[in-house]
């Protein structure tokens, strides 16, 4: 049930309680309702956007490289899945294994460890079938160097609180409480998270004892509990110069070069298909690992995209109609999450020759629009973005490549607070110029391969000496936090352990981004989810235990 009070929670200790309603909090709250368990979730905002998202504002160390908390974090009922694009993929194998590219950081689990838990997390975030290669039917195999099976699942229902509201209201194994904010976590005499202190929407406070804590309030936002917990316990967490706060990441992004198909076929292939396992999927190119250790890469994948929507010059009045709508800030935001909206319009546009554009190309404008609508909003199984083919078969390369880990890209705690008496954070994510190298290898590798396969080529938009600046002056990012409280295999590396439990506090448990070692190529939403479902499997099982050893011990007595 879902309700906007803290009123009733005074009792006994709560089984598990969750901070965060995001994809994470209400999938770890659903699969422990599964498995037979209760929980409370605390979600500081309401159901829809309201004064709780100022709680967020941070310092950001360097504008230009971070997006502003208002639109990075969402406080409220379904967290950020209300930013989600809902691109669904998961993580490589390369990924989990010791790599040159990533030497600051190792995973404590191998990829065998999470992959059964990508179906659950499929079934969760409303995306089909665990279906993430779709091979492309003739491609030629050159040396396996690149593949172009690799594929992103798009979901059905983005916005998790809508796509389980009928279980998060009607399930009496879920205790859901709106308006709820935790400002301070408590430690008993023996280590252990006694209990947390939450404010109602109505001022009103509670210490709300628990049994688990699991913080599940996104990246940022939940490593900053973590550090002003250590601000008051000194030692906690590797103390001052443990890994708490640090090797904070996102991933580099952009656009460099225009890539060319040589026939209809190909250029096919890569626009939004259903794939016959539940909803629209997209082809992308991913180097193979082999590849990534012989050249140093990052873990890296590619994909063709329109022009530039907020240039003019592209003539096409379906992007200009899309220009017009995203530069609309109320229609905008509707369209797309804040951050993506300020990404296409990083400059004013031109309104009367996107008007022209619309004009001249009505008939294939109302035609787009009306396909578009359908597939985005009417349709069951929903596209993540739109895809136009034209006769020259040119598009954008557009890429996502992990960003390597570094102790000095962190988020520190603040003298300042919030208006209820949090400290803020200092937000000082850093890129370095040698991943925007790394990148620019990555291109020229594609470049060769493509060539060599015959499917296509790349063609850059400056000299190629000068992709490396070109990369640099495109990092930024802010939305997808990774890293602050990370996996490791003891204290010393590490924030959590194997399990997402706390190394100094047994029973507290994290379940964001913030806890990957590394970033990877893809979007942490999915493998996010993942986590929350095999945490879920491990509370279940460590709940069961007491009754199996009281058991035991009365078939003994």
């Amino acid at each position: 049930m879902i309700r906007r009070s803290l009123e009733g929670l005074e009792g006994a200790a709560v089984e598990t309680l969750i901070i965060g309603s995001g994809p994470a909090g209400l999938t770890l709250a659903m699969e422990l309702a599964r498995l037979g368990r209760r929980s409370l979730i605390l979600e500081s905002g309401d159901t829809g956007v309201g004064p709780a998202q100022d709680l967020s504002a941070a310092r950001i160390v360097n504008p230009n490289l971070h997006d502003d908390m208002s639109i990075a974090i969402a406080r409220r009922l379904g967290g950020t899945s209300n930013l989600w694009g809902g691109r669904c993929m998961r993580l490589d194998p390369i990924d989990f294994e010791p790599r040159a590219y990533a030497q600051d950081a190792r995973w404590p689990i191998d990829f065998a460890q999470i992959e059964p838990f990508y179906e659950i997390a499929c079934r969760y975030a409303s995306c089909g079938d665990p279906v993430f290669d779709c091979p492309l039917p003739g491609a030629p195999d050159v040396g396996g160097e690149f593949s172009c099976a690799n594929i992103e699942r798009a979901s059905n229902r983005p916005a998790f609180q809508k796509a389980h509201r009928r279980v998060l209201v009607a399930n009496a194994m879920i205790d859901l409480r709106v308006g709820a904010t935790v400002v301070d976590i408590v430690l008993g005499g023996d280590g252990r998270v006694a209990h947390v202190e939450a404010v109602g929407a109505d001022g009103s406070r509670r210490a709300i004892r628990t049994e688990r804590l699991v913080l599940a309030a996104g990246g940022l936002e939940s490593t900053r509990l973590l550090l002003a917990l250590q601000r008051r316990h000194a030692g906690l967490f590797g103390a001052e110069g443990g890994a708490l706060g640090r090797y904070y990441m996102g991933h580099i992004i952009g656009e460099i070069a225009d890539i060319v198909f040589v026939s209809d076929k190909i250029d096919a292939a890569f626009d939004f298909v259903r794939d016959g396992h539940g909803s629209f999927v997209r082809r992308r190119f991913v180097p193979s690992a082999a590849l990534q250790e012989q050249e140093g890469l990052p873990n890296i994948c590619f994909w063709p995209v329109v022009p530039p929507i907020a240039d003019a010059r592209h003539a096409s009045g379906a992007l200009s109609a899309v220009a017009i709508g995203l530069s609309l800030p109320g229609l905008g935001r509707l369209l797309v999450a804040e951050a993506i909206r300020k990404r296409h319009l990083s400059e004013p546009i031109d309104w009367l020759a996107h008007a022209r554009n619309v004009c001249v190309d009505l008939p294939a404008t109302i035609g787009f629009l009306g396909v578009f609508a359908h597939k985005r909003f009417l349709a069951r199984e929903r596209i993540s973005g739109y895809f136009l083919r034209n006769r020259a078969r040119r598009y954008g390369l557009a890429y996502s490549s992990e960003q390597s880990p570094r102790a000095e890209s962190r988020v520190v705690l603040l003298e300042e607070t919030d208006r209820l008496g949090l400290p803020r954070l200092a937000i000082d994510l850093r890129f370095h110029r040698e991943d925007a190298a790394a990148v620019a290898r990555a291109h020229a590798a594609l470049a060769r391969w493509l060539a060599n396969s015959n499917l296509g080529r790349v063609e850059y938009r400056q000299p190629e000496i000068a992709n490396v600046d070109a990369i640099v002056a495109r990092m930024a990012h802010g939305t997808h936090q990774i890293g602050t409280a990370r996996m490791g295999f003891s204290r010393q590396d590490g924030v959590v352990d194997r399990d997402l439990r706390a190394f100094d506090c047994p029973n507290l448990f994290v379940a964001s981004s913030a806890v990957f070692p590394t970033s990877g190529q893809a979007n942490p939403t999915l493998t996010i989810v993942a986590f929350a479902a095999r945490l879920a499997a491990t509370i279940a099982a460590e709940c069961e235990q007491p009754k199996i050893e009281i058991t035991a011990q009365a078939r003994h007595g």
